[in-house]
């Protein structure tokens, strides 16, 4: 049986350019789905993993994004105060205890293998994860959970994949799979955003995995790859001849894309109509919006 997985990387560093001009002055990770930043959906999903320990790799910027994890005394005691207990229970969700989250800062943009090669020394000799807050994904067992209960079993490396439509699959790192687990399969194979004639499938990886200390020394000697960039695909691939290994993994859920602006909007949509108190009105609204256009049309 593996060893646990208690510490996660959320590589932040990103400056969030096709969200400009938002993004001029509130870090991408800030902006909010209904009432919560995206950066509380990837905490959140952690620790229902059991995630103890989170690594942000940061860059400049990034201020509001420790001030959203810190204490916030004066608002609550002022709900305290006006007797607004769920309000208050919901702000206690974003603290975190002290000693829980640490922050590396990431001085040059070189790719999201570097970003997370600067936690290495945090990370240490033990498995860790790795969440990229712009994949948001509905689950009813949240994607990472799911993923760490089967890494018990294969050990080694662990990504999460999804099928995607191949005229979109250049668009992604893509998995060669040897053999077809059910929800996890044995990878011979991964390539970093090929073109669509040297696509080896449509299984691409998306932003949750789980990897071996071994990735971390395999970055630290590995060249820049596609786009000039430190790739993670290519240090993940290189585990592939390793005896754990590495597994893709077909998650259960829908993931959304809040990288980008139409992934954003389709999230907002689910996430609304998902929401008990906002449904029956919002869902009158979308419909109402959908009978206009139709009228007009």
């Amino acid at each position: 049986m593996s060893k646990r997985v208690t510490k996660a990387i959320f590589p932040v560093a990103g400056l969030g350019t096709r969200f400009l001009p938002a993004t001029k002055a509130v870090p991408k990770e800030i902006m909010t789905l209904v009432d919560r930043p995206l950066i509380q959906y990837a905490i959140d999903e952690a620790r229902a993993a059991g995630i103890e320990e989170f690594i942000f790799v940061t860059s400049r910027g990034k201020s509001a994004l420790e001030d959203y994890f810190d204490l916030a005394p004066e608002l609550e005691a002022k709900l305290e105060r006006d007797g607004k207990t769920k309000l208050l229970e919901v702000l206690k969700t974003t603290n975190m205890d002290s000693g829980a989250i640490a922050y590396i800062r990431q001085h040059k943009a070189l790719g999201l293998g570097h970003a997370v090669w600067c936690a290495k020394r945090l990370v240490g000799n033990e498995p860790f994860a790795v969440i990229l807050p712009d994949d948001v994904i509905a689950a009813d067992k949240p994607c990472l959970a799911q993923m760490v209960e089967a890494h018990q079993e294969t050990g080694g490396c662990m990504v999460a994949a999804m099928e995607v439509p191949e005229e979109k699959a250049s668009a992604y790192g893509l998995l060669d799979v040897e053999k077809n687990l059910g929800s996890t399969m044995r990878v011979k194979g991964m390539v970093e955003k090929p073109p669509i004639e040297e696509a080896p499938s449509n299984l691409a990886v998306i932003g949750r995995y789980i990897l071996t200390p071994e990735v971390m020394e395999t970055l630290s000697h590995t060249k820049p790859g596609a786009g000039g960039e430190l790739q993670l695909t290519d240090a993940i691939a290189a585990q592939i001849d390793t005896e754990a290994g590495v597994h893709g993994f077909r998650f259960q859920g829908q993931r959304f894309d809040c990288g980008s602006k139409a992934g954003f909007l389709q999230a907002t949509v689910a996430f609304g109509l998902a929401r008990e108190e906002l449904h029956d009105e919002f869902a009158s609204y979308l419909h109402d919006v959908t009978a206009f256009r139709r009228a007009a049309e």
